[in-house]
């Protein structure tokens, strides 16, 4: 999602939605954030049409993605256990 503040902050109850730029058709047409009772949550909307030939959103709501970070060394089971006693 391409935000074109980056210093913007949703104000409670209230939010922003973009135009996506889109790579893939399964991706959302907008993308933003909102904040509702003091939670930032991320929407996403599809422009979708009814049988009826009615254009509507398609609303997709969640957490905000947080990039994992980890201080756990990348250890290899092998080097913990050792197996040379075991007959098979």
């Amino acid at each position: 999602m391409e935000n074109k503040n980056k210093n913007y902050e949703s104000k409670n109850n209230a939010g922003a939605i973009f135009k996506n730029n889109k790579t893939k058709e399964t991706q959302p047409d907008y993308r933003g954030k909102v904040k509702v009772n003091n939670i930032e949550m991320e929407v996403s909307l599809w422009v979708k049409v009814s049988e009826s030939g009615t254009k509507y959103f398609s609303a997709s709501f969640q957490e905000p993605f947080v990039k994992p970070t980890t201080t756990e060394p990348n250890v290899k089971i092998n080097n913990i256990i050792d197996d040379s006693g075991l007959p098979f």
